[in-house]
């Protein structure tokens, strides 16, 4: 039986939907992401595209027309690869007053990572791999 090749796919990009815009990209600033493109309407910023080397994140203002209290990030974990220091990473999100939710560690998989949830709740594995 012949398998069927999947699609070829270069990049995925997700956009979130969050309560706070400025502090949504205040957080994503402090891991090291950079606004690469901002949506404005009637001089009022809707969201923003962030970049990180080659990859993207999305983020939106929550419009508030499913009602104030839906939760987000439920079920939601962003993984992120980074040839980067983990570890300085970490240090630097601390260091603009981010919480982390696990501390740097080495991985059963082969992996150096730390877990952080972002102002909305969205939860982000930030991990490299490690030569061991």
């Amino acid at each position: 039986m012949a398998t069927q090749e999947a699609v070829q796919i270069s990049a995925i990009v997700p956009t979130l939907t969050v309560d706070d815009l400025q502090k949504s990209i205040v957080f994503y600033e402090a891991l090291g992401f950079a606004i690469d493109e901002r949506w404005e309407e009637n001089g009022t910023l809707l969201g923003v595209m962030l970049r990180a080397g080659k990859s993207q994140i999305g983020l939106n203002q929550d419009d508030w027309k499913k009602g104030r209290d839906r939760k987000k990030g439920i079920g939601v974990r962003l993984s992120i690869s980074t040839p980067g220091n983990v570890d300085e990473i970490a240090k630097r999100a601390k260091n603009a007053g981010i919480t982390l939710k696990s501390e740097p560690r080495d991985t059963e998989w082969k992996s150096r990572a730390f877990e952080v949830s972002d102002p909305s709740g969205f939860l982000l594995t930030i991990f490299s791999e490690t030569s061991a």
